[in-house]
């Protein structure tokens, strides 16, 4: 069989087998079998020397047309393979816009921000501001403007976070309640009536235990006007309790002692787990205690800018970690700034 037989044979065998080609791959495998380097076309045009001359400038250009003809098949075939691959991928990968989107996954609420919430919720529905004073502050904020000056001994009742102040300066610390808000929110409104809550961080040096923390929460709460009274003082929280525990929840009210109030209560609601028989969680004597308050000490108004011959006052505190253990059977506060997860996704 002469050289250009062959060449047609390879051409026809080219062209017939590549309309069968479907893929990108087998497309170089036919490119590489009939136009690369080693494949049939360039090893038969290796014998062209093997022709005599006359017959050699016919035979190349034989061999030209064909190596033409095979491209632009090669090249029209690709241009298909690319489109049915394109538009398989177009099917494949097809968003269908009518479908919902994805939801965004969002961060769990800390317990004790829901329950800071809830209580600013039922304070609010009272009338009562939220008020935002300094974490930090100065000794006569915190004690001396209190009713607790330097040599009280109610002082104990506070482990205090002293920072480093120049010498001669006044003391400066991390306030150990959130009371030192009372000062500020009366001065900024005496002589005018004033009804704010102050929730906020505090901070006490004392050791670590399942019932105390270094850090924790306190809600603070005071109002003063003239003729506010004792019964002020118990229907504000009481109705808290209610609105906090649900209708009709029991509460009493017991004697105590602060420093900045007189006289000074706490208040205490009927165990919800237990309803007065006596559980585990409030030691097996039917109530839980929840607040501390009191009407706000005559010096205490004087200091906030108020008569105390005109004016009076209450004022109350509550911890939202210890009204989340209660609610929630929680015996370990540290669990509260432990990060964990497990304890944290509970709260949904």
């Amino acid at each position: 069989m002469s050289i250009i037989d062959q060449l047609a044979h390879i051409e026809q065998d080219a062209l017939s087998t590549l309309p069968t080609i479907s893929s990108v791959e087998a497309l170089a495998e036919w490119k590489s079998s009939y136009l690369g380097k080693q494949g049939a076309i360039a090893k038969l045009s290796r014998e062209l020397g093997t022709l005599p001359a006359d017959q050699r400038p016919a035979a190349g250009q034989r061999f030209n047309a064909v190596r033409g003809t095979l491209e632009s098949a090669l090249s029209e075939r690709e241009t298909v393979i690319n489109s049915a691959a394109q538009n398989d991928a177009f099917t494949r990968e097809a968003v269908d816009v009518t479908l919902p989107g994805r939801p965004t996954v969002v961060g769990r609420l800390h317990p004790s921000t829901r329950v800071l919430r809830m209580i600013d919720g039922i304070f609010a529905e009272m009338g009562f501001q939220v008020w935002e004073s300094p974490e930090v502050e100065t000794d006569t904020l915190n004690f001396e403007l209190l009713n607790i000056p330097a040599d009280h001994p109610a002082r104990d009742m506070w482990d205090t976070f002293y920072i480093d102040t120049p010498a001669g300066a006044e003391k400066v610390l991390l306030r150990t309640h959130t009371s030192p808000g009372q000062i500020h929110a009366m001065r900024a409104h005496a002589p005018n009536p004033v009804r704010v809550i102050l929730p906020g961080k505090c901070y006490r040096y004392e050791q670590v235990t399942t019932r105390h923390e270094m850090m924790f929460h306190q809600v603070e709460g005071i109002a003063v006007g003239q003729n506010i009274t004792f019964s002020d003082l118990k229907g504000t929280l009481i109705g808290f309790a209610e609105r906090l525990y649900g209708s009709g929840t029991k509460t009493r009210f017991r004697p105590s002692y602060f420093p900045f109030t007189e006289p000074s209560v706490e208040l205490d609601v009927e165990c919800f787990l237990c309803k007065g028989d006596g559980c585990r969680v409030c030691k097996h004597t039917g109530w839980l205690e929840i607040s501390g308050a009191g009407m706000v000490h005559p010096d205490v108004l004087r200091n906030g800018g108020y008569d105390p011959a005109i004016h009076s006052g209450f004022a109350f505190g509550m911890g939202p970690e210890r009204i989340t253990m209660l609610r929630h059977g929680i015996d370990d506060i540290r669990w509260f700034f432990s990060g964990d997860e497990r304890f944290l996704e509970q709260f949904v």
